[in-house]
């Protein structure tokens, strides 16, 4: 379940807006902006403007599961703490989260585009899962997926143990493979 700060910071990202220029578009201060990008401000009335500001809807779906973009942010601290370990059990509930779902509530989880994690080897891993759950299910792929910046120019492995050989393509889910990361499917196997 995204919280309201990562919420409004990835829908004014994904339009390339500025704190400033949401803050002009919505009449709404920029020091609130920021606040409200801190999870200082989270009054539903100043979420709601802000997102309708970065052309964004609040839509609520009955579902306790964080999505794709509460991912990528967690993903992201992880990855600044040097702890690959945890950022790849991160990935790994947005797995679960995203199998345990059916339907629009499975797609809900992906539909919200996240922040980047500032790696692009994750920052494709986050895209490649969420095209492939929401494939299984035959609901479409949002946008955010296939961005250019989601794809990898030279296949590479989320290096999060030096010892775990790299696998063939034949191993590797085709979202994943098609985005240049070469990830064990059995890595997302229900244990």
């Amino acid at each position: 379940m995204t919280d309201a700060a990562t919420l409004v910071r990835a829908a004014r990202k994904s339009r390339g807006l500025t704190q400033q220029r949401l803050a002009e578009r919505t009449r709404i201060d920029q020091a609130r902006v920021s606040r409200s990008e801190r999870g200082r401000d989270a009054e539903f009335s100043t979420v709601a403007r802000l997102l309708a500001g970065a052309g964004h809807r609040l839509y609520s779906a009955p579902t306790q599961r964080d999505d794709a973009a509460t991912t990528a942010a967690e993903t992201r601290a992880h990855l600044r703490a040097g702890d690959k370990e945890r950022a790849l059990r991160a990935l790994l509930q947005l797995n679960d989260n995203l199998v345990a779902e059916h339907g629009l509530v499975r797609g809900v989880l992906g539909l919200a585009e996240p922040e980047l994690t500032r790696d692009r080897v994750w920052d494709a891993a986050i895209a490649g899962l969420v095209a492939w759950r929401l494939g299984e299910e035959g609901l479409p792929a949002p946008e955010w997926v296939n961005h250019p910046g989601r794809f990898l120019d030279e296949p590479r492995g989320l290096d999060v143990d030096p010892a775990d050989p790299v696998p063939p393509l034949s191993e590797v889910p085709d979202a994943f493979a098609e985005r240049g990361v070469l990830v064990w499917r059995d890595t997302f196997a229900s244990v």
